[in-house]
Parts: C-alpha cells; structure tokens; sequence
C-alpha cells in the first residue's frame, strides 16, 4: 500500500505488468550488451539475464521529469513510458538495470546507497553524479557516437545527447582526470573509490562543491521540465504562463552559470596540484598534452576564454620547468645569494684587485 502511495506520489500510474516475452527480450539485450562492454567487471550472461528477468517491469504513465523509463528502488521494479516500442525499452532498461545492480540496503531492507549516491544522510546528496555515471555506462553499452549539441546556450561534445547531456559533460570530464574505469567500478558496485581518488588529487571541498552544483543543475533542469510540460498543455493562465516562461529563463541562466563554474573548477583544482609534481621532461610532455587534449571535452560559449587563459599561463609555468632541468643537466643550479655571500664576494674581489697592484707597484721598481 505504501509503494502505491510513493508512485502516486511520483505521478506514476500503474497500466499493466509487461508480458513475459517482452521482458525475455529485454533481458537478452540488456545481459548481452553490459557482458561484452565490461568484462572486466565478472559480468557473466547467464547471470544477469537471470537477474533482469526476475525484475518485476510495468507499462506506465509516467511524468514527462522522469523520463521514458523509471526504476522504483521501493519495491525493486521498472516503469516505462507507455507507447514505447519493444526496441526502445530495451535501451532504456540498460540504464534502470544498473540501478537495480548497484543498490545496497540494509537488513530491513532500507536503502543506503545506490552507486554515487548516498542516502544515508537528512539530505540525499551524489544523485546527479550517479546519474550522469550510469548514463555515461549505458552510453558505452550501447556504443552511442559523440556529437556536438547546444543547451542553454553551451555547446559540447556529449555521447548521451537526450539523457542528462549537461551533467554528463562534467562528470566526463572528472571520469578525463581521475580515470573512466575507477568511475565505473564505484557505480556498478557502489564503493568510493572514485570519490576518495578525486579527493586525493583535487581536494575535498572541491568534490563537495561539484557534487553539490551537479545536484543543483539536476534538479534546476527538472523544473524547467515541470514548467515547460504545464506550458506546452496550455494548463495556465496568459499571466502565468508569462510568469513561468521568465522562471525559465532564470533557471537556464543559472544552469550556464553553474556549467561552467563547475568545469573550471574541475579543470584548475587538478592541473593546478598536478604541475607541482612534474619533474621530469616526460612527466612534463604527458602533462601538456593531459591539458591540451581537454579541450575536446570543453563545453563552450561565444565569450568563454577561461580555458584558453588558463592554458597559456600554464605553459609559461612548463618552460620554467624545461629551463631549470636543461640548467641542472648544463651543471647550472640558478640561486639568490644571501647578504654574507655577497660581501663575501665583494671582499675577495678587493683582495684580488689589491694583490695585483702590488704586482704592478713591485715591477716598476
């Protein structure tokens, strides 16, 4: 009764339980494409097909905020969308079922974490950064091509353009400097191995801020759904509607905002910390290039210089570095003399400058 009640809650309408055909179907497809794409993970078909077929699935009519398919971590279960093909369940179910792998709950049967996010606090916070990880998994999966896409005035490269493609950028771009397969080992088996790594190398208030403004472009994005939906059915009134197509506009503004405060910083708190540990002409070229090949992960507008500046600076920061080991390798070592040094010197040059005009003095006589 319970579950009822949070489905209603959610706008979920229960239509039908899917027939055991479809779901056989869809077990096939989903076991198949997570077994081939990551073997490294001791995914075995068998297994997950077992697993997914014995996941109760629902047509549904489902809020156009949650998308085409949901997985209810309450009772276990996925709902799709109504009206969707067979073909297109099965995508979507590569994206639920990783829900259903990854969750953790305690003996009475309490939900405690799922993959990134942790629900064991008075606020559940990673939700955006576990979507966008599941998402960018099921993206691999279903091997689905990059391409070039504008939101909110940001254009980005994105192999998940209709599903959470802003957070997907970001979290990316973390997945760039920490490592993709440590991000996917913590989503599918939800452990903070990623979470502690990007710690260690760009700090922990920094990986509480992302995962904060991730949060908040996640749930941003979903009110702007919310608002759109109740304008496009004409359910509001002209003033409202006015009304609300401005909230929009703030809410896209404060999106682009948050983008890129969050890009930047995920950009400048690793290589910032990364530069101090470069030592050799190696470790220098493989950090360039680390950092000029970020570029094709930016997103972008027409007046965004951020990263171009940053990169500059940078290599001005690198030739130093080039200098002072071309100066040890020559036998040079650059130093400041202190004050003792130098009048030290200064007396050694008097001394030299006066044994040599006794010299001069004692050949004239």
């Amino acid at each position: 009764m319970n579950v009822e009640k949070d489905l209603k809650k959610d706008g979920i309408t229960v239509i039908k339980p899917l027939d055991t055909l479809t779901v056989t179907l869809i077990a096939q497809f989903v076991a198949q494409k997570l077994a081939c794409s990551f073997p490294f993970y001791g995914f075995n078909y068998n297994k997950l097909f077992m697993k997914i077929c014995n996941i109760p699935m629902y047509i549904a009519d489902v809020p156009n905020s949650m998308g085409e398919a949901n997985y209810f971590y309450k009772n276990s279960s996925i709902y799709f969308r109504d009206g969707l093909s067979i073909e297109d369940m099965k995508k979507y179910a590569v994206h639920e079922f990783i829900h259903f792998y990854q969750e953790l709950k305690d003996k009475n049967n309490v939900l405690y974490r799922l993959g990134l996010c942790d629900f064991t606090g008075f606020k559940i916070h990673g939700m955006a950064l576990n979507e966008a990880a599941v998402q960018l998994i099921a993206s691999k999966a279903l091997k689905t091509e990059c391409e070039i896409v504008k939101y909110y005035d940001i254009e980005f490269p994105t192999n998940t353009p209709n599903c959470y493609p802003i957070i997907c950028n970001l979290v990316n771009q973390m997945a760039y400097v920490i490592g993709e397969n440590v991000l996917f080992d913590s989503t599918f088996n939800s452990n903070l191995k990623f979470i502690k790594a990007f710690i260690n190398l760009c700090g922990e208030r920094t990986f509480y801020k992302i995962e904060s403004n991730l949060d908040k472009i996640l749930d941003i994005e979903g009110k702007i759904i919310s608002l759109s939906s109740k304008i496009e059915n004409d359910s509001l009134s002209e003033k409202l509607t006015a009304k609300a197509s401005y909230k929009i506009g703030v809410y896209k503004n404060i999106i682009k905002y948050t983008f890129f405060e969050t890009q930047n910083l995920i950009l400048t708190s690793y290589f910032d910390r990364k530069l101090d540990n470069v030592y050799s002409y190696q470790e220098i070229e493989d950090y360039r290039k680390k950092l000029y090949n970020y570029k094709d992960l930016l997103g972008t507008t027409d007046n965004y210089t951020f990263f171009n500046d940053y990169y500059i600076n940078i290599m001005s920061s690198l030739d130093e570095k080039y200098e002072a080991l071309d100066n040890a390798q020559l036998g040079i070592i650059p130093y400041k003399r202190n004050i003792f040094e130098t009048i030290i010197q200064k007396i050694r040059a008097l001394i030299k400058a006066n044994v040599t005009d006794i010299k001069l003095e004692n050949s004239k006589e």
